[in-house]
């Protein structure tokens, strides 16, 4: 044994006869973690933030979050001499003057749109196979509660750098906020520290991207894993699998190394993006001015869908009470995103109210074996790109030469049509796959090969298939929609009649489905 291995050993030691950390890290370090390419989702969003986090550092260096008017006379020729707020002209001066500063910005703008778009995946994960379930419901309001302040730091991240695309999504931020009845006005006033657009928004919302939403991220962050820790990862079904154990690696040496290395394929292609494809290029824009408008605004991808519906809502007004309340921005800027997003969090009560189901769940769900779920996903996945779609409705008129009105028309209509639309689509596509498989369990797989009869009929031959994939078909549970009949057997009517019926009708809807393969009927198929 070398000095070295005595010294280390000899800490180590130490450590553990105060601590008792031995026992702990044996324990914890040699924990299972199921293996699959879907749960690497998760793991996207938490390196995206830690690359947010570097790069965003870096940048704080050299950005000046401030309104105060300057004359730019950076390296920017076609800039030089004009008047522009501190906040652009030090983003200029990154761009052009710090060395890597351009590189770094666009790492960390592509870092930011890869996290939220990790984030959406993963959660479309979760929902789809119902990861969800009890006792995760916790987990999934946290995974929500990061969608949303993802929004929100992005749009305020965006907005930092005061050019002329960025001050019109602000503008519009500030339209919503005004929309709110009574307090609307005060707040907007607060916001921007006096009329718009003062000069003390960009120091706020710098202190809040930099501070306040980071903490709230890390914090958030930390509770997840921590409840993933302690609750165990969800698994898909496999032969092996149960809900009381966990089939994988160890998160020694076999998963810690491939969580690093894939923590290096994500800084590589988030690096890659933001050396080679431009984004965000402030000084096309120019610096803000409230008399100007850029050709062509474009939010980030995660805000199209509220500029969409901002932009399909008709010019609705009401005077009441001598307060003005703009309905086009109040219903599509609040209302409907508030209701969108309090139903997505509040959806795991919802769907264990509906079905009565008060189990703990740790294998995932097929999503074909959940049709209402999934048929509700597309849904609500149809409303949100039909909204995302009128968001660039100026951008797709130029493109494929058509008329602002068209777009605007077909996502008026659409938008009521085409979610209902998928739903029903979504569902019978659902249970077309559960007949396919039950088919495949009874009748085996289609071989191709045709055989004639001694009486000229011509069948197709089957094979059958493996025990482990008639297990994996037949291994979910048809939970029976439930019994709440209006009146007792008395004939008295039950309290709250009318909330059972309704669910009694949504657990009948969310039942649904194509009878799974039993061991009868494997019997009645031998027989004949």
């Amino acid at each position: 044994m070398t000095a070295r291995e005595r010294i280390a050993g000899s800490v180590a030691n130490y450590v553990d006869e105060r601590t008792g950390a031995a026992k702990w890290m044996k324990k914890n370090l040699t924990k299972v973690f199921p293996d699959h390419w879907s749960f690497l989702l998760g793991e996207i969003a938490l390196y995206s933030f830690i690359i947010l986090l570097l790069s965003g550092t870096y940048l704080t260096f050299w950005f000046d979050p401030s309104q105060r008017e300057v004359i730019y006379d950076g390296a920017y020729e076609p800039l030089q001499g004009i008047e522009m707020s501190a906040a652009y002209a030090s983003t200029l001066d990154i761009s052009f003057e710090v060395r890597g500063g351009l590189l770094m910005r666009q790492i960390h703008h592509w870092a930011a749109l890869i996290f939220m778009a990790a984030i959406v995946v993963h959660l479309m994960r979760v929902y789809f196979t119902g990861a969800f379930r009890k006792p995760r419901e916790f987990n999934w309001i946290i995974g929500v509660g990061l969608l949303t302040l993802g929004i929100v730091e992005g749009f305020l991240g965006y907005s930092l750098p005061d050019d002329l695309l960025s001050g019109t999504g602000i503008r519009i931020a500030e339209a919503i906020i005004q929309a709110l009845p009574v307090v609307g006005s005060y707040l907007a006033f607060f916001a921007f520290g006096g009329a718009f657009p003062g000069e003390a928004f960009i120091p706020r919302i710098y202190t809040v991207h930099v501070l306040l939403l980071p903490g709230a991220f890390l914090a958030l962050i930390t509770v997840h894993l921590m409840l993933v820790w302690y609750q165990k990862h969800t698994q898909y079904p496999g032969p092996g699998r149960t809900e009381k154990n966990v089939v994988g690696y160890p998160l020694l040496p076999v998963y810690m190394a491939k969580a690093g290395g894939f923590f290096f394929i994500v800084f590589g292609v988030t690096a890659f993006l933001g050396a080679v494809a431009s984004i965000n290029p402030i000084w096309l824009y120019g610096p803000y001015t409230p008399a100007q408008v850029s050709a062509g605004s474009q939010p980030d991808w995660y805000m199209g869908w509220l500029d969409g519906l901002v932009r399909m809502a008709p010019p609705l007004e009401s005077y009441i009470f001598g307060y003005t309340i703009s309905w086009n921005i109040l219903i599509p800027g609040l209302i409907v995103p508030g209701i969108l997003f309090t139903g997505m969090a509040l959806y795991p009560f919802i769907e264990s109210w509906i079905t009565g189901d008060k189990r703990e769940h740790h294998l995932l769900d097929r999503p074909r074996n959940a049709p209402n779920r999934t048929a509700l996903g597309a849904m609500s996945l149809t409303f949100m790109l039909v909204a995302l779609i009128n968001g660039g409705n100026d951008i797709i008129a130029i493109t494929f030469d058509l008329t602002i009105n068209q777009i605007m028309w077909f996502s008026r209509i659409g938008i009521f049509v085409l979610p209902p639309l998928a739903f029903v689509i979504t569902k019978r596509i659902c249970l077309s796959l559960q007949r396919a498989d039950r088919e495949l369990v009874l009748h085996g797989r289609e071989t191709g090969r045709l055989v004639m009869m001694p009486h000229g009929e011509f069948v197709e031959v089957h094979e059958p298939i493996s025990p482990e994939k008639a297990w994996l078909l037949t291994q979910h549970e048809q939970i029976p929609a439930l019994a709440l009949e209006e009146h007792d057997a008395s004939g008295v009517r039950r309290p709250k009649a009318l909330k059972n019926k309704l669910r009694a009708r949504m657990s009948k809807a969310h039942a649904v489905s194509i009878p799974k393969v039993t061991s009868e009927d494997l019997k009645q198929i031998e027989n004949h």
